[in-house]
């Protein structure tokens, strides 16, 4: 690639337009620190231009068919799955994620996504029987109207098809603000949606920043739902300007997992907590960033997990391979650094990676793997959301101490469970306050919702549950049964 992409144009009511006025921002590869393409950030005058065109198609729209909306849908992951690759290399020079990594994860979950809700959607009962003490009493799900959609740089497509295609489905209009750090991928799938011939103002894209276009959407009398997913200081802000319009607001937001190992967890428990730690780079709001281990195997694992950073790799995403690439920004790896240096301050045992570049490593934005071992669980480190490669490892004598220590944050997304013990698996997920518990590397079956309780927000996307996020529910008595 030679020159910039001109990405200065936004999807309005099925066509690429102009920004009402120039306000360009350079997308910037984080692994070679130069710009990539050049993207117009959008004003007032784009939000609502978007939002009319979502407004006027959704009487339409949400009449339409739940046949014609799935045939949509099937559409866009027929394209979606053919331009896989193009996909992969927007995301790779956006938010650094490595070439097969991009293509066979970041991608990929595009495409498990979707999949997921076409089969879910095809069982979905828009009309349901109370039950069988309520003859004639009936629940109707219906679309929600105008949805804002406001996704984050870290994965993608994840978030995009999480979002969009359950939306659509439900017979809701929309207006996607992709993060502006990371846009290029979510324009491409503004062209699959475009030629999968989606009438015109379903789907619209408008670029901007939070406090721009985000806020706008947010505050916009015209939009009934907001779904977001990012910090959760931005969901606060987001949840406080939505309020003067009551929207229905869904929040995604930050989490700080604890992976509790018991000492009878299998050989490669530790090894494969501290690689999900590092995948992504950190960058996944589910990483199991503190290890909490059993006092009798605390030593060992530390050991473990020690080599298992030194073994990663970290290089550019514009190569083949299992290595980890950069973070996304130079704010954010500013960010990592300071975080590290305040594990090393507070009196955490840095026991690899650290401060600093890769060795050998002059530009891009890479974070050694880094692990600190003795945290306590008042600890910066252990309490704030660090969104890099850097795990902390907690000790614990008993079962019930693991689950206070675990649940001792403000955050409850994604938890984890080590131990060949299914009765005390089993106890302990049940204790763990947080959306989501894995154990023992089991991952969460096909069409199970995704999200957390405190302040990782209460959203839950994917499956049944995620189509009905984006519906209301209305009781309707009275209904004839002849």
């Amino acid at each position: 690639m030679t020159g910039l992409l001109d990405k200065r144009k936004f999807y309005i009511d099925g066509a690429w337009v102009d920004p009402a006025r120039a306000n360009d921002l350079e997308v910037i590869d984080p692994s070679t620190e130069e710009a990539v393409a050049v993207i117009a950030l959008g004003d007032q005058a784009d939000t609502d231009r978007a939002v009319a065109a979502a407004k006027a198609a959704f009487a339409s729209w949400s009449r339409s068919e739940p046949s014609e909306r799935l045939a949509h849908v099937e559409k866009i992951l027929e394209i979606y799955n053919r331009r896989a690759e193009d996909m992969a290399w927007a995301i790779s020079h956006e938010m650094g994620a490595p070439q097969d990594m991009s293509l066979n994860d970041q991608v990929a979950a595009g495409t498990w996504h979707i999949a997921n809700f076409i089969a879910a959607f095809r069982d979905f009962r828009f009309i349901r029987p109370l039950g069988d003490h309520a003859p004639g009493s009936m629940i109707a799900w219906e679309p929600v109207g105008v949805v804002g959609l406001i996704t984050p740089w870290n994965w993608p497509m994840n978030q995009v098809t999480l979002k969009v295609i359950p939306a659509i489905l439900a017979g809701d209009t929309c207006v996607l603000k992709p993060s502006e750090i990371a846009p290029l991928s979510s324009m491409l799938f503004a062209e699959i949606v475009d030629e999968a011939g989606l009438p015109p103002g379903v789907f619209n894209l408008v670029n901007g920043d939070g406090p721009g276009v985000g806020t706008q959407l947010s505050t916009h009398r015209d939009v009934d739902m907001i779904s977001f997913t990012g910090s959760t200081r931005a969901g606060i802000a987001i949840t406080k300007a939505a309020a003067d319009t009551l929207k229905k607001v869904a929040l995604e937001l930050g989490g700080k997992g604890a992976n509790i190992v018991f000492a009878d967890a299998d050989d490669k428990a530790v090894v494969r907590g501290a690689r999900h730690c590092f995948y992504n780079s950190g960058q996944s709001c589910n990483a199991p960033t503190r290890m909490l281990v059993e006092r009798s195997v605390y030593d060992r694992a530390v050991e473990t997990a020690a080599r298992v950073a030194g073994e990663t790799q970290v290089a550019t995403a514009h190569q083949p391979g299992r290595h980890i690439g950069p973070v996304v920004s130079r704010r954010q790896w500013e960010r990592i650094q300071d975080l590290i240096q305040t594990g090393i301050d507070e009196g955490a045992r840095l026991v690899a990676g650290g401060p600093g570049l890769p060795e050998g490593v002059n530009r891009g934005y890479f974070v050694r793997p880094t692990v600190f071992a003795d945290v306590s669980n008042d600890m910066t480190i252990a309490q704030q959301e660090i969104f890099g490669p850097v795990l902390s490892i907690i000790p614990f004598e008993t079962e019930e101490e693991a689950i206070a220590i675990a649940n001792d944050t403000p955050y409850g997304l994604t938890n984890y469970v080590q131990s060949q013990d299914g009765a005390r698996r089993n106890r302990v997920a049940r204790r763990l306050r947080s959306g989501m518990v894995e154990m023992n590397g089991a991952s969460r079956g096909a069409g199970s919702a995704f999200g957390g309780v405190k302040m990782s927000g209460r959203a839950r996307e994917g499956g049944v549950m995620g189509l009905e996020e984006f519906m209301d529910s209305k009781a309707i008595s009275g209904w004839a049964t002849d």
